[in-house]
């Protein structure tokens, strides 16, 4: 699939994801107020902060599908990163407001919750939810601004049966403090998604290598190549999840660049990199032994 293509599907599926997240966060608003539920309120306030990050992560994508400019070497598709950024923040903000909440019903006593009101609320989001995720999933491992709306409407779903089965607790055992509980669990749930969302976006904005790259097996695959003596200045990053980029010096015989095989060289290495390790973006410069060491005086 080309990155039109890509973009394209990705805001299709945001845009139906926005809609679904939307409609479900104005019938638990409700739901919460006719019920007393704080659980249904917090859920509630999970989805608004989701809401917001989806429309966030739209905006990110169409702005990554501008095309590279002079001056925006590779385009805009960092734009993605920011977006996920923005949508790790938003989670932890609604991670503290939650428990802050939960904590002072807990400590200040419980309201009358009406649960079954809770629990139909509760699982309309619960349905919405999945039909949400299941929509999203297909994306999220291609790119992080995705990533971060999938683990967001994957928080709304689990939110929703926390809700769920703190309503069937009330409905069964009058327990009311179960629905604290449940909103406290929400929280809990909330703040390892966003430091993991955070982790990767640190992970691409740092330009460190990408967790699933091993570059030493990288470097070992360059100096197989027939030809190639030596690799050194090896860096590999990445412009956003799924997208890294490889450089490197490369130590070529002398019999390469006289026989003009300096081509087919860099088509092999490429290739290389392409095949066995995704990167779509690789840049090689052939240097005989002479320059190497040249290279070196100067760095001393």
């Amino acid at each position: 699939m080309s990155h039109d293509h890509g973009h394209t599907a990705n805001r299709n599926r945001l845009l139906i994801a926005i809609g679904i997240v939307a409609a479900v966060l104005v019938v638990e608003v409700f739901g919460a107020w006719l019920s007393g539920s704080l659980a249904l309120l917090a859920d509630a306030g999970h989805m608004l902060s989701d809401l917001a990050g989806l429309i966030i992560a739209l905006m990110a994508t169409i702005v990554a599908a501008r095309p590279a400019t002079d001056r925006q070497t590779f385009g805009y598709r960092r734009a993605e990163v920011f977006g996920a950024l923005i949508n790790g923040l938003i989670l932890v903000v609604v991670a503290v407001a939650v428990t802050v909440g939960a904590i002072g019903r807990l400590v200040g006593g419980e309201t009358e919750v009406h649960s079954i009101p809770m629990l139909i609320v509760a699982v309309i989001g619960l349905v919405a939810n999945l039909g949400a995720l299941l929509l999203l999933r297909p994306a999220a491992g291609r790119s992080i601004n995705m990533r971060g709306a999938y683990l967001e409407v994957l928080g709304d779903l689990i939110g929703s049966a926390l809700v769920i089965v703190a309503a069937v607790v009330i409905l069964t055992t009058g327990f009311a403090p179960a629905d604290a509980i449940a909103s406290l669990l929400i929280a809990v749930l909330i703040v390892p998604r966003a430091f993991s969302l955070l982790r990767d976006v640190v992970r691409v904005l740092s330009e460190a290598a990408p967790a699933d790259t091993d570059v030493a097996e990288i470097r070992d695959h360059i100096l197989g190549t027939p030809g190639v003596v030596a690799v050194h200045d090896v860096h590999v990053w990445a412009i956003t999840s799924g997208a890294p980029v490889f450089s490197a010096h490369v130590v070529c015989e002398q019999s390469v660049f006289r026989s003009g095989r300096t081509g087919a060289l860099l088509d092999e290495l490429s290739g290389c990199l392409a095949k066995h390790f995704d990167v779509e973006h690789s840049t090689f410069q052939l240097e005989p032994a002479e320059h190497a060491a040249h290279e070196d005086e100067f760095h001393r």
